[in-house]
Order: structure tokens, then C-alpha cells, then sequence
């Protein structure tokens, strides 16, 4: 009876999960338009709704009626995988991701020892969708486009990877919720701040975020690696990459502004409240770095992952390694 119960519970953290986590994308979304639109002196979207919040939805519908269409010399099965591996490999990242502290309902989907080599693992593979994507199309263009991205993504990894072991040694642990915990007193920031601007910088070229959404160019690839994608296959992939976005904003909350923890000793504010705010304002960042930068050239993008961000990483984790074996 223990292990249905269990069972059923993990069924219904799942569907709970995975229906927040597509509601969280449609809001991120919505004020995506909205504070585009402040920053460019326009209004966003007005006329689905009041204050246009039915907009997401209304996209929704607007691609669930759009025709399907597969293109001949496609190959039909991978063609339909690609866009369901991306999207659910987004959104495994957030099984492991701890919204409350140990022991409550709703802290996280599981708890293994090593959450930080899970989340990575995970992560990792929705490279998969995207490259299978552009190869199943059968399309110069598509192909093209899933080659940068799939440069772009195991660049970007290295460096994001490098960045969080500084974490991982300065935790001593490789749990989700062991590095929460660490930053009870002080958040990761500090101590941490070359990883931290290493990892958020990282998180975005791996969401293909401005300035680094080379893998759809479309001056150059039409459209990359979805260039032959219609409907909600094409929705599919573009909420893969609204959600790698959010991924970026929740990770970067997990692992260098305390997560659940609360600040400025505010304690009778809820853990989950807490972590919701930490996460709006890193995606509010997220808005204005879309206002701001251009994109870049798609040289200077690997030159800046390799030379740049990769050794900055590794000098944060030589100095952390320093500082633990000597002092900690």
C-alpha cells in the first residue's frame, strides 16, 4: 500500500509540476511582450484579454490549428521526436530543483546525492532534440542551424559545468539541497561571484538568449534548426527555449542567491515566496539584456566561451581550491 501510495504521489507531483512549469513559460512569456514593449516605447500585447493576459494562450490555439506538415524527404519519425526529447529535456531539469526545504510536500520531485550531476546529465541531452531536429528535415539550412546550436550548447556547457564545481567545492557536497543550505549565512555570490557571472552567462547561451541566439540567425539560417518546423512542433521547440530561459533564472537562484533561504533574516516570509522573487528579478535581468546587447558574431561567440569564460572558470575554481585546502 506504502509503494502505491508513493507512486500515486509522484504521479501527482509530476502532473503538478509540469503544468506550473508550462503556466510559469506562458507568464514569463506575457511579461516578456509587456516589458519589451515598456523598454521600446510600445504597449505589448492588448487586445486577447484584459491587459492582453489571454495572449499565450491565444498563440497556443493559433498553432494547435495550424496544419502539420512534414516535409517530404524528412525522416518522419525522428522528425516528430526532436521537438518532444527538447522540450522534455527542459523540463526534466526541474525534477531535481529544491523549491523548500528537506522534508516538506512540495520541496522537490526527488532528492539524490548528486541533484548538481542529475540537473547536468539532464540538461545535456536536450542537445539530442536539437540536432536530430535540424538533421530529420533533410534541409541545408535546418542542418546548419542544428550544427551551431549544437556547437553553441557544448561550448557554453563547459564553462557552466567548470563554474559550478567552484560551488561544489565550496559546499563540499554535490546535493541540490546541501548547497541551499550552505547559504543560509551567506549566498554564493560573494564568495563565488567570478562562477556566478560565468554561470548565468553561460545558462544564456545555452538558452540561445540574446546575445547569443546565433542557432536561428535568421539573416543567415531562415530559421536554424526549426526552419522546417509548422504548428505545435514549432511551438514545441520555441518553448523548449522560453523554458531554458526560466531554467537559467531558477538555476542561477539555486546555486548563488540562496534558493528557498530568506533575506535580510525577512523569516515569516514563506521559502517557496522567496525563491519565486529571487527567480522574477533574475528574469527581469533577463528582459533587459534582451533590450540591451546585440547579437553576436558567431566567431566572436565561441572565441568569447573558449578563451574568455571557460579560463575565468578555471581560475575560480583554482582560487576556491586554494582557499578550501588552506583556510576552510
Amino acid at each position: 500500500m506504502d509503494i502505491w501510495m508513493t507512486l500515486l504521489m509522484l504521479v501527482v507531483k509530476a502532473l503538478v509540476l509540469a503544468i506550473s512549469v508550462t503556466l510559469a513559460v506562458a507568464v514569463f512569456l506575457l511579461f516578456m511582450r509587456k516589458v519589451l514593449g515598456y523598454f521600446a516605447y510600445r504597449v505589448g500585447p492588448v487586445k486577447v484579454g484584459p491587459w492582453g493576459v489571454l495572449q499565450p494562450i491565444a498563440d497556443v490555439i493559433k498553432m494547435l490549428f495550424k496544419e502539420d506538415i512534414i516535409p517530404v524527404q524528412a525522416d518522419p519519425l525522428i522528425y516528430r521526436l526532436s521537438p518532444i526529447i527538447a522540450f522534455f529535456c527542459a523540463l526534466g531539469v526541474w525534477v531535481v530543483i529544491p523549491w523548500a526545504p528537506r522534508g516538506s510536500f512540495w520541496s522537490s520531485m526527488s532528492d539524490p546525492n548528486a541533484g548538481v550531476l542529475v540537473m547536468l546529465a539532464i540538461a545535456a541531452m536536450g542537445v539530442y532534440g536539437v540536432a536530430l531536429g535540424g538533421w530529420a528535415s533533410q534541409n541545408k539550412y535546418g542542418l546548419l542551424g542544428s550544427m551551431r546550436a549544437t556547437a553553441q550548447m557544448i561550448s557554453y556547457e563547459l564553462a557552466m559545468a567548470a563554474s559550478l564545481l567552484g560551488v561544489i567545492l565550496w559546499t563540499g557536497s554535490v546535493s541540490m539541497f546541501d548547497i541551499v543550505d550552505k547559504q543560509r549565512e551567506v549566498i554564493n555570490l560573494f564568495p563565488q561571484f567570478l562562477g556566478f557571472l560565468v554561470f548565468y552567462t553561460a545558462s544564456l547561451a545555452e538558452a540561445a538568449w540574446t546575445p547569443f541566439d546565433l542557432p536561428e540567425g535568421e539573416t543567415e539560417l531562415v530559421g536554424g534548426y526549426h526552419t522546417d518546423y509548422g504548428g505545435m512542433r514549432f511551438g514545441l521547440f520555441y518553448l523548449t527555449e522560453l523554458t531554458h530561459a526560466v531554467n537559467s533564472a531558477v538555476l542561477t537562484t539555486t546555486f548563488y542567491l540562496g534558493g528557498y533561504n530568506p533575506w535580510f533574516g525577512l523569516t515569516m516570509i514563506p521559502g517557496f515566496v522567496w525563491f519565486l522573487i529571487k527567480v522574477a528579478l533574475l528574469v527581469f535581468v533577463l528582459y533587459w539584456i534582451k533590450c540591451t546587447f546585440p547579437r553576436f558574431r558567431y566567431d566572436r561567440l565561441m572565441v568569447f566561451g573558449w578563451k574568455v569564460l571557460l579560463p575565468v572558470a578555471a581560475l575560480n575554481l583554482v582560487g576556491t581550491a586554494i582557499y578550501v585546502a588552506l583556510w576552510a
